[in-house]
This record gives C-alpha cells, structure tokens and sequence, in this order.
C-alpha cells in the first residue's frame, strides 16, 4: 500500500477487507481542480447484508485505532450504496450493480486510481 495514504484510508481498507469487500480500489484527488475531497475508497459487494457489513467493519477499524467516527453517513436503510464521509477520506461501499451504475471511477478518471489486493 502506498505511503502516501493517510491512516484512515488504510484502516477502511482493513474493515472492508476483514469482510471480504471486492475490488477495493483508492482515487486520489488531492491533484484535481474541483474534488470534493482528498481520497475516495471504494470497494463493492454482492448483497446489501455485506454492503452493510462493510461499513460497519470499517467505521469499527477507523474508530477503534484513530478514535474518529464519520462526520456525515448515507445509505444505510437501503444499503445499494453507503457513504462514509471523514471530510479528508470519502468511503463508497456499493452492490455490485450500483457501482457500475454510478461508476465514480469513470467519474473522477482523471484521479490518481489504486487498485487494492483482495
């Protein structure tokens, strides 16, 4: 894992590694004009039960070594896509289907994009 990454983002890797989150990817946007923050983690799942698990896992990660909790969280009554806004770090756990639709990497393609062992 790059250096580079401040502490949260490696604890969300963790928390939605310990899960089995699926195709963890890191965009940097420290170097876009516009970015609505400095990293996105993104990683999906196949059902809302483990989208959930997900971010449970990582919020428990991030709290337990970094005592820090979200500032903002969106998402958890349907659980296709949950946000987990940190302001410097932005997780996105999606379901398989909802990644594709909303495709945040095609998006922000211009970022700087980390691809995360399983």
């Amino acid at each position: 894992m790059k250096s580079t990454f401040p502490d949260i983002v490696h604890h969300a890797i963790e928390g939605i590694a310990n899960v089995k989150g699926e195709n963890i990817k890191v965009l940097d946007l420290r170097q876009l004009d516009n970015a609505v923050t400095d990293f996105f983690v993104i990683a999906e799942a196949q059902s809302t039960t483990q989208v959930s698990a997900m971010s449970d896992s990582a919020m428990k990660e991030i709290r337990e070594n970094l005592n820090d909790r979200p500032w903002h969280r969106e998402g958890h009554d349907t659980a296709s896509w949950i946000l987990l806004d940190y302001v410097q770090v932005v997780v996105h756990l999606f379901q398989r289907e909802s990644r594709e639709f909303y495709d945040l990497e095609g998006l922000w393609n211009d970022a700087s994009i980390t691809s995360m062992p399983s």
